[in-house]
């Protein structure tokens, strides 16, 4: 199916969909991309009692036929396979489509599941670069979608209670935080372009990126460490802490001033992204600040936390460990303050919000896709330049940056285009 035809039939069945359902129905979802986190969606929606997977879909043949034998053997049932995700929009019986696919088919995927009238599901980062987060929250809006992003601290009990404390002042006025990605990524070594395995579509698989030769150095999951499909890990693990850091400062725009500096320093290897960042995102009028770290080797923790938050106040601080912990510091003598342990299920909000059809209900909406991607993008493209950086948030430009500006956007590969209009 074409992107055109998405459109237009996005454009006329979205209004109507779901209006006849019944709160018995299950929401029939199909997950795009089974190599890895696809798996914990499969596992995610199977767990509830209002949703199901009804299929699911690789570019991949060779994965795609062992991950529905998995599911027959683990459920007791088929389901469809498809390696075009194209052929998942045209399938009226599908209700919504959980995306697990590389960072590159984000956003492109996702709009075209808006206008195909399915909502979505999208994993972190809800976006590759700056523009097409930005056309992803359009297509929600316009097509009535309900988008949510895989950012799960959001449905953590105890992490909505340590947001709340901080309203309310439990560690005084909070004015900076910091994000933490410490982790074990090894050497991915080095490995030379190869024919085209023929169990894969690599065509699909490429979508939207500019052509490359396959090779093994970036299919499958190496290519998290390469600018044309991934973003490094402050776009990959980070994305849990971007989107934390801004939560709990209250933040919900772009910063204004953006150095960030790194590199490679252990593995002579492929990768492009770097193995050390750091960023600052610095937000002058509202006096705040957010400072990211990424480690990928040997390294201490911070505050006990190796991949968390940390929050700094004028009466203490407050750490976020994990997903689902948080301890606060409180005075000059650290005394133990508020403490939590709990989970949420992520899942389970997005379903909640499917049939409520009430933005208000998710916890993790499309904007935070865009907002907390956009912050990674930001840094990384200061990181590539070499320089600091000034933005302006409200036009989603750079302040008279010609060069930066056109790393807002990438090159699309026809017919896997981001449109400028939705």
């Amino acid at each position: 199916m074409s992107s055109r035809r998405i459109f237009l039939m996005g454009a006329m069945a979205a209004p109507l969909v779901q209006a006849a359902r019944s709160p018995n129905d299950k929401i029939r979802v199909v997950t795009l991309g089974v190599n890895g986190r696809g798996k914990d969606h499969i596992a995610g929606f199977m767990g509830l009692k209002d949703a199901e997977i009804v299929g699911i879909c690789d570019p991949d043949g060779d994965l795609l036929t062992k991950r529905a034998d998995e599911f027959q053997s683990k459920y007791g049932k088929k389901i469809k396979t498809y390696k075009d995700l194209r052929k998942v929009y045209d399938d009226k019986e599908v209700d919504a489509v959980s995306i697990a696919t590389p960072n590159h088919w984000h956003s492109l995927a996702a709009i075209w599941a808006c206008q195909a009238g399915k909502d979505v599901y999208v994993e972190k980062p809800g976006s590759h670069n700056i523009f097409e987060g930005r056309k992803m929250v359009e297509a929600a809006k316009k097509y009535n979608r309900i988008v949510q992003h895989g950012v799960q601290l959001r449905s953590s009990e105890a992490l909505q209670e340590a947001v709340a404390l901080m309203r309310k002042g439990v560690i005084g006025n909070v004015y900076m935080s910091r994000g933490l990605v410490f982790r074990w990524r090894p050497s991915i070594g080095n490995k030379q372009p190869e024919p085209v395995p023929a169990n894969l579509d690599y065509d699909i698989w490429e979508g939207p990126a500019q052509h490359v030769p396959f090779s093994r150095r970036h299919v499958h999951y190496n290519w998290h460490w390469h600018w044309e499909w991934g973003n490094g890990d402050v776009g990959n693990q980070g994305i849990h802490e971007t989107d934390m850091c801004m939560w709990g400062l209250g933040i919900e725009s772009f910063p204004e001033k953006i150095p960030s500096l790194g590199g490679t320093f252990t593995f002579d290897d492929d990768k492009e992204t770097p193995e050390v960042q750091t960023s600052l995102y610095h937000y002058p009028k509202e006096k705040k600040m957010i400072q990211f770290e990424v480690r990928h080797w040997m390294t201490n923790d911070e505050g006990g936390a190796s991949v968390g938050n940390i929050f700094y106040g004028t009466d203490g601080y407050l750490v976020v460990k994990g997903y689902d912990t948080f301890e606060t510091y409180l005075g000059q003598k650290k005394e133990k303050g508020p403490e939590r342990k709990a989970g949420g299920n992520h899942w389970a909000n997005f379903i909640k919000a499917v049939y409520s059809r009430k933005t208000s209900d998710q916890n993790g909406p499309v904007e935070t896709a865009h907002l907390s991607s956009g912050l990674a993008h930001l840094g990384n493209i200061s990181y590539r330049l070499g320089r600091q950086l000034t933005f302006d948030s409200a036009k989603e430009k750079f302040v008279g940056d010609a060069e930066a500006d056109k790393m807002l956007k990438r090159n699309y590969r026809k017919p896997y285009v981001v449109p400028d209009k939705v």
